[in-house]
């Protein structure tokens, strides 16, 4: 298989299990919020939507290197070696970083967090950066790359934004068990109903940026 081959199959991959892992988790959140179930089959799903949307996680920090390498293969994007083996050795680094913190769940020393957040909001910045240069003249990249730059970007963002919303979901699932369940089930019902909008907000992006990728629009 030719470079371009390999990378497109691998950025292929990226997208399945991004929407595919982000529908599974969505649907199982539904299960959380379901009147008549018990609070450990709750808790039990609460697990499962963690653990199947590392799926998505993932995918978004293997979008940037696959994407690359896959421009760069098919002469859409100059990248020395040099730099796309630097991508890539902080893209694993990253996910190195981020099951880490999964699988560590609370115990995982705060540094490791506040490293994982400083490379989200540093890719912000650097993707918007680029792109926008991109679109004025100042930088050399596809019109169609930028924009899945800034794509990429408003993803990584809204997925932050996903987990303000989701902060209460801890204390609340922690007061599944006990005095106040009934309490902690309407603050349940109520956060996820707050972070759905914002999901469905990536899934039209992840279509947006396949879109971007298939047509390669020029802008004039």
């Amino acid at each position: 298989m030719d470079p371009a081959g390999l990378f497109l199959f691998l950025h292929l991959l990226v997208f399945v299990y991004w929407l595919g892992g982000d529908l599974g988790a969505f649907y199982t959140s539904r299960f959380l919020i379901q009147p008549g179930i018990t609070a450990d089959r709750r808790l039990l799903a609460a697990k499962i939507v963690g653990d199947v949307d590392m799926a998505p996680r993932s995918a978004l920090i293997l979008t940037l290197p696959t994407g690359l390498s896959l421009a760069a293969a098919r002469g859409w994007l100059e990248l020395s070696p040099l730099i796309s083996s630097v991508i890539w050795i902080v893209a694993l680094f990253w996910l190195a970083l981020a099951w880490s913190l999964h699988t560590r769940h609370g115990s995982a020393p705060q540094i490791w967090r506040h490293i994982d957040m400083a490379i989200r909001y540093l890719l912000i910045l650097t993707l918007t950066g680029l792109a926008l240069a991109a679109l004025t003249g100042q930088f050399v990249m596809a019109d169609f790359l930028a924009l899945k730059c800034l794509v990429l970007a408003a993803a990584i963002g809204l997925g932050l934004a996903i987990r303000h919303v989701l902060k209460p979901l801890g204390p609340a699932l922690a007061g599944l068990i006990g005095a106040q369940a009934d309490a902690a089930q309407v603050q349940l019902a109520k956060t996820l109903n707050e972070a759905r909008p914002l999901v469905m907000c990536i899934w039209a992006l992840l279509i947006t940026a396949t879109l971007l990728g298939i047509f390669k629009p020029v802008l004039t």
